[in-house]
C-alpha cells in the first residue's frame, strides 16, 4: 500500500515589491501637481471678516492678494506680496501685473473703513478696477 506524505510546514507565498516603488512616486507626483503653494507670507496679523452671501472665484488666472492688517507694533499696513509698502507705493507695486489683474484685498475685520476706502481710491487711480474681498462664510447657530 502507498502512503501519501503530506507536508506539515506550508510557507506564505512572498509579496511581491518590485512595483511599490513606482506606485509610491506616482502618487507623490499626483500630489505635487494638484498642491497650490503659496508664494507669499503674510507678515501681518489678520483676522479675516465673516459674511453669509459668498462666492468662489470662477478662475485664478492674475489674481493678486493685497494684505491689509497690523504689525507686531499695533499700526495698519499693506503688503503686496512679500513686501509691506504704502498706499502713495500700491500703485508702483502693481503695476508690473496689468490692468486685467484681480486685486483680492485680505483686510483685517478691525481694519478701519477709511483705510479700505483710501487703498481703493488708489487702485481705481491705478486702473485696476476688478477687485475682490476676501471673508469666511459666517455659519448660522
Amino acid at each position: 500500500m502507498i502512503s501519501i506524505r503530506r507536508h506539515k510546514t506550508r510557507s506564505v507565498p512572498k509579496l511581491n515589491m518590485a512595483s511599490m516603488p513606482d506606485l509610491i512616486f506616482t502618487v507623490l507626483f499626483f500630489f505635487m501637481t494638484i498642491t497650490h503653494m503659496r508664494n507669499e507670507t503674510p507678515r501681518l496679523s489678520i483676522e479675516t471678516p465673516e459674511g453669509k452671501e459668498l462666492t468662489q472665484p470662477s478662475n485664478k488666472r492674475s489674481i493678486v492678494n493685497l494684505y491689509i492688517g497690523t504689525d507686531p507694533k499695533g499700526q495698519t499696513r499693506l503688503q503686496v506680496g512679500n513686501n509691506i509698502v504704502t498706499i502713495q507705493q500700491l500703485g508702483r507695486a502693481l503695476s508690473s501685473h496689468g490692468e486685467e489683474t484681480i486685486v483680492n484685498i485680505r483686510a483685517d475685520k478691525g481694519t478701519p473703513m477709511g483705510v479700505v476706502s483710501d487703498v481703493k481710491q488708489e487702485l481705481r487711480r491705478c486702473g485696476l478696477l476688478n477687485i475682490r474681498y476676501n471673508a469666511t462664510e459666517k455659519l448660522s447657530p
